[in-house]
């Protein structure tokens, strides 16, 4: 197989592209760095066809070492043929492999291989011959009766060459492809209750649907029953069109007298091997394809929550509420940096209302606290009532905002937490994440698992390499696209930089900490354990705020610096006149030059001079501020007081298969199912919403007793 030929094939990419891409990936080269500062040798390719490509490349050249390793085993055996041979080089699959080595595979005691040792082979292939002029099966069958072999009778004979029979029509591997194929099209999966008991699966109790249809959720859902044993699942097809295939490529039109012989093994070879061996694979299969499509939707769900818009310049008040042990309270300046915490109660039962309004409003002035980020756990709803209120009292302009705090206790209960806070116990760590979380979500949530923060559907059934690889990746390139300060950046940050490892990364906290701030991206040098190679994978995305050369604060890599200089000269700026934000016709004058000019001059490429321009245009800037900011409220409702028909504005928190769930502002979030996005046909809601989007809702119902509230995007006024 030419690998680099079925890449281009897959991605529609010419041979030279793909061949400079992969030459980047095997010398080391980290995909944020690819994507950003190697746009010439790719094409510009952005980072996510580069990691799907990477995934690809690793998928065949493992494919490769399969086919090689398949070829010489039965090298070895000397069963190796031409026609053989070429199937196995035409195999596009590895279970396209696996099916050509079937036959030739090792295999633990089965009754076929207890028949062979029994010396019935020669009578099976006298058999599967299905000659016109052979004899009645059981006449051949009497030739192999040997007591001292352990055939005692005909009977015996002739069941053990059937025997054999059905195992080698089970490894056929145009019969299994055939079968599968058949299946996968016009199969179903069926699930009955296991039990009569009442249980969240009570939909799938009697279901079937055909397998080509099944949407991923369903699998995962149905799945999930099966492992918690309420349900019994299996796959159903039409058993006598499966059949007929077998027949077809097994039993010949001789009219032989062994004829029906090898319809019986080939019937058995069905029921007994081939069937449950494809039912197994099928339902493997869906469910493999139903978690790459779960992780995609939850990839793309944590990388719109990471890349939500900071609440910047804000002196915030973060508030995890909780019922008998209190609100645990922590005020941090803009930064971050913890000014002071408390406890109040002002939820049941204790209920000292008046007394965590006196504590908070004290807080306030003291500290000048402009915005209240409030956590959606337990005690939510009474919380943010009660800060509604506190803020009606209040001579001052303070908005609140319901932040998600899934992981917070998971960070908070963390060696890393401990490290951060060593003085605070696990509450009040949990209250500072809570209001950091809002000030920067993409600094806070790094510091989480990223299965922890819950913005996909049956996350935790997910193979755990994969998710891991998956989500890793969309953190990578999060951490990456925004950048970080080398000055402040946290451990955990840092080690999801290019280039940087968990052991650089505490190499430069612990380099920041003895030295003092770093004075330039230079002096990343200097810091134990990162080389040259790391040096030029991570400092594009560090950031040097305080250094004296203007670039240090920008994306524009190290290597390009010159370039940069000669574009400024040329286009008559100095570095003052970045600094001063005064170069606002940079790009007209650059292209009065024209760019490939300019380009040439430079010893770069046009994309990489481009942005170049764009990054001097805006030195330190971060691309999340780009975006629409979050919804900031200053009062409350109850679902009791929703009314069908009422418009609301709300914040999207989750992006499902079905629909997506929508912060309304009474403490359970709503569901906009996938019917009521739009009135054009969508295949996913990812389609049109994503996680942090402020949209604009209809109530359609309420059912308070079940806390659901269906909510519409169609037919909304303006």
């Amino acid at each position: 197989m030419d690998i680099l030929a079925v890449l281009c094939n897959e991605f529609h990419l010419e041979q030279k592209r793909v061949e400079n891409t992969v030459a980047l990936i095997d010398e080391g080269n980290t995909i944020p760095f690819i994507a950003r500062y190697r746009k010439e040798v790719t094409g510009s390719l952005d980072d996510q066809v580069l990691r799907e490509l990477s995934e690809r490349l690793t998928y065949l050249r493992g494919l490769e070492k399969r086919r090689e390793e398949v070829s010489a085993s039965i090298e070895e055996q000397g069963k190796m043929t031409e026609e053989l041979a070429a199937a196995i080089a035409a195999a596009a699959t590895l279970a396209e492999i696996e099916d050509l080595y079937r036959p030739y595979r090792p295999k633990r005691k089965t009754r076929a291989s207890v028949a062979r040792e029994k010396g019935l082979e020669p009578l099976a292939e006298e058999i599967f011959a299905q000659k016109p002029d052979s004899a009645e099966p059981i006449v051949l069958a009497e030739g192999y009766v040997d007591p001292e072999k352990g055939v005692e009778t005909a009977e015996e004979a002739l069941a053990g060459a059937k025997d054999i029979i059905a195992e080698n029509i089970s490894d056929d591997a145009l019969i299994r492809k055939l079968l599968r194929e058949f299946i996968q099209k016009l199969g179903s999966l069926s699930s009955k209750a296991a039990k009569e008991e009442s249980s969240v699966y009570e939909m799938y109790y009697d279901f079937s649907e055909p397998v080509a249809k099944l949407p991923g959720h369903r699998i995962l859902a149905i799945d999930r029953g099966e492992r918690e044993e309420f349900l019994k699942v299996s796959v159903e097809a039409d058993r006598e069109r499966a059949l007929a295939i077998v027949y077809n490529h097994s039993v010949l039109d001789t009219h032989s007298p062994c004829n029906e012989a090898v319809r019986q093994a080939a019937e058995d070879a069905f029921d007994r091997l081939i069937f449950p061996s494809i039912e197994r694979e099928i339902r493997s299969g869906l469910t493999e394809n139903a978690c790459e499509q779960a992780i995609r939707v939850f990839a793309v769900n944590l990388r719109n929550l990471l890349m939500q818009p900071p609440v910047k310049g804000c002196v915030t008040l973060g508030l995890d509420p909780a019922y008998r042990t209190g609100c645990k309270i922590a005020v941090v300046d803009e930064t971050g940096r913890v000014l002071d915490t408390t406890v109040v109660y002002p939820t049941p039962p204790q209920k000292k209302i008046a007394e965590a309004k006196a504590k908070l409003k004290a807080l306030i002035e003291k500290h000048n606290v402009s915005v209240i980020s409030i956590g959606n756990g337990t005690a939510s709803r009474e919380s943010e009532q009660f800060v509604a209120e506190l803020i009606g009292e209040l001579d001052r302009k303070v908005s609140y905002l319901i932040v998600s705090e899934a992981g917070a206790s998971v960070y908070s209960a963390s060696k890393l937490a401990a490290t951060e806070f060593p003085d605070y116990d696990v509450s009040l760590r949990s209250a500072v994440s809570i209001a950091r979380r809002m000030q920067d979500p993409l600094a806070e949530l790094v510091k989480i698992d990223p299965k922890a923060i819950g913005v996909g559907q049956y996350q935790h059934d997910m193979p755990k390499n994969r998710m891991d690889e998956a989500l890793g990746g969309v953190v990578e390139s999060c951490v990456n696209n925004v950048g970080a300060d080398l000055n402040t950046a946290s451990l955990s940050l840092l080690s999801h930089i290019a280039g940087i490892n968990s052991g650089v990364a505490k190499n430069i906290v612990t380099y920041r900490e003895e030295n003092g701030a770093f004075k330039s991206r230079s002096e990343l040098l200097k810091v134990p354990k990162l080389g040259k190679k790391a040096f030029e994978q991570c400092a594009g995305f560090l950031r040097v705020a305080e250094s004296k050369n203007v670039l240090d604060n920008t994306a524009v890599h190290p290597e390009s610096y010159k370039a940069a200089e000669t574009l400024l000269a040329r286009c008559g700026y100095t570095d003052a006149d970045v600094r001063a934000g005064a170069i606002d016709a940079l790009m007209e004058r650059a292209e009065a030059a024209g760019i490939a000019a300019l380009a040439e001059e430079a010893g770069v490429g046009e994309p990489t001079l481009r942005d170049i321009i764009s990054e001097l245009l805006k030195p330190g800037r971060d691309p999340r501020d780009e975006l629409p900011p979050p919804l900031l409220r200053s009062d409350v409702m109850e679902m009791k007081d929703l009314k069908e028909g009422m418009e609301l504005m709300g914040t999207v928190r989750n992006v499902i298969d079905f629909g997506a769930f929508v912060d309304i502002g009474v403490h359970e979030d709503g569901l906009v199912h996938i019917s009521q996005i739009c009135n054009k046909f969508i295949r996913h809601p990812g389609e049109v919403l994503k996680v942090g989007d402020v949209v604009k809702v209809r109530v359609l119902g309420v059912d308070v007793a079940k806390k659901r509230i269906s909510l519409t995007m169609k037919g909304i006024s303006k």
